[in-house]
C-alpha cells in the first residue's frame, strides 16, 4: 500500500497530537516496511528528525505557487492534486481532519478522532474555536470512509454528538514513544537530575496546565500534606490563565518551592522533543494525573512503561488506560488525592504491585499491537 498522512502535527506539535502522529508513523514504518508512507506537511521541523532514518517514508511539502504561499489552503484542499500525482492508495488524517472533497478523487480515507472535549466543555474554549473545530470534526466524521477512535470513551462521544453509526468507528488504542520502556542507566539519571536540578524525590505531573487537567486540585492535596509529607511536585507542561490561578494559590499557601515548573526554565530541544522525559519519569515517586476528562491520557501510559506507579481519575477513559494497575481517585477531591499520594509513597508493597501490574497492562498498548490494529482498518478499506 502507498499511504498518505496529513502530518502537520507530526512536525509542529510537541504534545499529545504530535506524539500520536510520530509514534504511529514510526510504528507503521517499522513493523510494516513493505508499505510506502507519504507525509504531507506544510512545514518540516526538527521535531520529527527520526523520520530521516526510514527509507520507506517520503515527506511532501507544497512546492508550487500558490501552495507555497497559501499553505493552509494546500493542506486543507489543494493537497488532493499531490495525492493523485503520487498515486496515494489511502489517506489518513491523523488528527480530526481530512481534505475537503477528497471523496471526489476516489481515495479511501481514515480519520483519527482523539476526543470531543470541546463539545463536552465548550466553556473552556474560545467560542470561535469551538465553531471551527465542530465544522472540521463533523465534516471529517461524515465524509471519511472510516473513523479511528483512540478509546471507547471517544467512540461513545462521536456517536452521541455527531450521530455517526457505530459500525463506522473502530477503536485503535495508541502507543507511546518506546523510549519510555527502556531502562535509563543510573549515570544518565544522575546527569538529567543535575541538569534539571531535580529533587531527590518528587511526584510528577505531565500535561498542559489547563482547568480540565486539574493541577490546582493536586496543589490543594499538597497543601493538606504540608508538614506531614513534604515531597515536591515536578510539573512538565505550559499554561496561561489557569496556570496563573494555580501559581496564585501556591503563593497564598507558601507552596512556591513545593511545585517546580520545568517548562518555565527549559526550552532545549531535548526537553521540548521529550527526549529527556524517560529519565525524568523513571526518577519520580509516581505519576499523578487527575484529569477530569481525556480522550486517552498518554502520560498514564508513558508512566506505566516507565515502571512507576500512577494515580489517576476514576472517570472518563482513565480506567481504560490505567487498567488494573492505577490507583483511582475522585479528581475533584483533594483529600482523596492526598491520601493516594501518601499511600503510594509510604506503602512499598503497594508501590511494587502497581509497578508490576502497570508493566503487564502496558503490553496491551505496544507499538506493534497498535500499528497492527490500524493496518487492519486500512486493509479492510483497500480490499473491500
Amino acid at each position: 500500500m502507498k499511504i498518505g498522512f496529513e502530518a502537520k502535527r507530526a512536525f509542529t506539535n510537541g504534545t499529545g497530537l504530535g506524539h500520536y502522529s510520530r509514534t504511529l508513523i514510526s510504528s507503521l514504518a517499522t513493523y510494516y516496511p513493505n508499505n510506502s508512507y507519504c507525509l504531507f506537511t506544510p512545514k518540516i521541523t526538527n521535531l520529527f528528525n527520526e523520520v530521516k532514518s526510514f527509507s520507506n517514508i517520503q515527506v511532501v511539502e507544497p512546492t508550487t505557487f500558490p501552495s507555497t504561499i497559501f499553505k493552509s489552503a494546500w493542506r486543507s484542499s489543494w493537497v488532493k492534486h499531490d495525492l493523485k500525482k503520487l498515486h496515494i492508495e489511502l489517506f489518513h488524517g491523523l488528527s480530526h481532519e481530512i481534505p475537503l472533497h477528497i471523496q471526489k478523487i476516489n481515495i479511501p480515507t481514515v480519520v483519527t478522532i482523539h476526543d470531543l472535549i470541546f463539545e463536552r466543555n465548550p466553556e473552556q474554549y474560545n467560542p470561535i474555536d469551538v465553531k471551527i473545530y465542530r465544522k472540521k470534526f463533523t465534516y471529517a466524521c461524515q465524509n471519511a470512509n472510516k473513523i479511528i477512535a483512540i478509546s471507547e470513551q471517544t467512540k461513545d462521544d462521536i456517536i452521541q454528538f455527531y450521530k455517526i453509526p457505530a459500525a463506522k468507528i473502530d477503536i485503535c488504542y495508541q502507543s507511546c514513544n518506546p523510549a519510555f520502556a527502556i531502562k535509563v542507566t543510573e549515570l544518565e539519571k544522575q546527569r538529567i537530575k543535575a541538569y534539571y536540578s531535580l529533587p531527590d524525590q518528587f511526584f510528577l505531573y505531565v500535561g498542559s496546565i489547563i482547568e480540565r487537567k486539574n493541577l490546582l486540585t493536586i496543589c490543594k492535596a499538597l497543601n493538606e500534606l504540608k508538614g506531614k509529607l513534604d515531597v515536591p511536585l515536578v510539573v512538565i507542561g505550559s499554561g496561561g490563565k489557569y496556570k496563573e490561578i494555580v501559581q496564585n494559590y501556591l503563593t497564598k499557601n507558601n507552596l512556591e518551592n513545593t511545585v517546580i515548573f520545568l517548562s518555565d526554565k527549559f526550552k532545549n530541544n531535548e526537553f521540548t522533543s521529550a527526549k529527556d522525559f524517560p529519565a525524568i519519569y523513571q526518577q519520580a515517586v509516581c505519576m499523578i494525573y487527575p484529569s477530569t476528562f481525556e480522550g486517552f491520557g498518554i502520560p498514564v501510559l508513558e508512566a506505566l512503561w516507565s515502571n512507576i506507579p500512577v494515580i489517576t481519575s476514576n472517570v472518563s477513559c482513565m480506567p481504560e488506560t490505567g487498567g488494573n494497575a492505577a490507583y483511582y481517585v475522585n479528581p475533584l477531591n483533594e483529600t482523596e488525592i492526598a491520601t493516594a499520594l501518601k499511600k503510594v509513597y509510604t506503602d512499598d508493597d503497594l508501590k511494587q504491585n502497581m509497578i508490576k501490574k502497570g508493566w503487564d497492562h502496558a503490553q496491551l498498548f505496544s507499538q506493534q499491537k497498535c500499528a497492527s490494529s490500524v493496518i487492519d482498518v486500512y486493509e479492510k478499506l483497500i480490499t473491500r
